[in-house]
C-alpha cells in the first residue's frame, strides 16, 4: 500500500528512489513492482534524460485500485480527527507538523500533494481573489469566475477522469490544480496557484507534471488551458512541461483593459 501510495503521489519516480526513500530492501520492493506490473498497475519507461533509469508510472487500472485505499485512509483519519473541536485539529497537524521539522530527515519531501476534500474549494477560491487581487489587481470578476469554475468541478466530478490536487506543507494548503474533461480526448488544466511562501520549491512543476501523467493515464490525447501573457511564472512552467502557444488575443476583463489572453495545448500522442 505504501508503494502504490508513492506511485499515485510522485511524478515517475525510479525504484532507487523509492527504494532509498522508503527504506525498503531492492529485492523486496522489486518484487513488489513486478506483481503490479503482472497485474497491469504498473508500467516502466525509459528516462529521456538518462536511458539507464526507468522511470515508473501507475496505469489507469493502477489509479483505480489506488482510489478505494485512498478513501479508506482518508476516513479512518477522519474518524480520529472528526470528534476533535477545529481549534484542536490545527493544533494537532501543527504539533506533527513540529515532530516532523524537529526529526527532519534530507530526505523529507518540502510538499505533498492530496486530492481534494470538503473545504479546499472555498480555499482555492479565496486565494485566487485575494493573490490574484494583491499582486495583478484582477477584480471580483475574477474571483466569481474561479467560484464558478470550482463549483461545477464538484457538481460534476468524474474521479476516472477528472482530478483536484492539492499541495500541502507541515498541514497547510500551499497550492492547487485542476484537470478536467473538455471532451472524451481533451483535458483542461484549471486553477494552478502557488502560496508566495511556497515559491521556488518546484511545487507549480510538480503540480503540472502530476496533471500531464494523469492525463496520460486516463486517456486523453490532448490537454489544453487558457492563462493571461503576463503570468510569465505560470508560462515558464507550461513551456518546461511541453505546452506550445496555438492562440492569443487581447481582451478587457477582471478590471483590467489590454490584457492578452493566451491558450495552450500539450499533444500527449506526440
Amino acid at each position: 500500500m505504501r508503494v502504490l501510495y508513492e506511485l499515485a503521489h510522485r511524478a515517475a519516480p525510479t525504484a532507487t528512489e523509492l527504494g532509498r526513500d522508503l527504506g525498503l530492501d531492492p529485492g523486496y520492493l522489486s518484487r513488489i513492482l513486478r506483481r503490479f506490473e503482472t497485474r497491469k498497475l504498473l508500467v516502466r519507461e525509459p528516462s529521456k534524460a538518462d536511458a539507464r533509469r526507468s522511470l515508473l508510472r501507475l496505469t489507469a487500472r493502477g489509479r483505480r485500485a489506488f482510489t478505494p485505499l485512498d478513501a479508506r485512509a482518508r476516513d479512518q483519519v477522519a474518524a480520529l480527527l472528526g470528534p476533535l473541536a477545529p481549534a484542536t485539529q490545527q493544533r494537532v497537524v501543527d504539533a506533527m507538523g513540529a515532530i516532523e521539522n524537529a526529526l527532519g530527515t534530507a530526505s523529507a519531501p518540502a510538499f505533498t500533494l492530496r486530492a481534494h476534500r470538503p473545504g479546499d474549494m472555498g480555499w482555492v477560491v479565496h486565494r485566487h481573489g485575494a493573490l490574484y487581487w494583491d499582486e495583478w489587481r484582477y477584480n471580483g470578476e475574477f474571483e466569481a469566475l474561479v467560484a464558478r469554475i470550482t463549483a461545477d468541478f464538484l457538481d460534476n466530478f468524474d474521479e476516472m477522469r477528472e482530478r483536484c490536487w492539492i499541495a500541502e506543507r507541515t498541514g497547510a494548503n500551499i497550492g492547487s490544480v485542476f484537470l478536467v474533461a473538455k471532451s472524451k480526448t481533451v483535458a483542461k488544466l484549471r486553477l494552478l496557484l502557488v502560496e508566495p511562501s511556497a515559491r521556488g520549491l518546484g511545487v507549480g512543476r510538480r503540480l503540472v507534471a502530476e496533471c500531464v501523467e494523469f492525463a496520460r493515464a486516463a486517456g486523453y490525447k490532448k490537454i489544453t488551458l487558457w492563462t493571461q501573457s503576463e503570468l510569465t511564472a505560470a508560462r515558464s512552467i507550461y513551456k518546461g512541461a511541453g505546452f506550445t502557444l496555438v492562440d492569443e488575443h487581447t481582451h478587457d476583463a477582471f478590471g483590467r483593459r489590454g490584457l492578452v489572453a493566451e491558450t495552450w495545448d500539450l499533444d500527449l500522442a506526440r
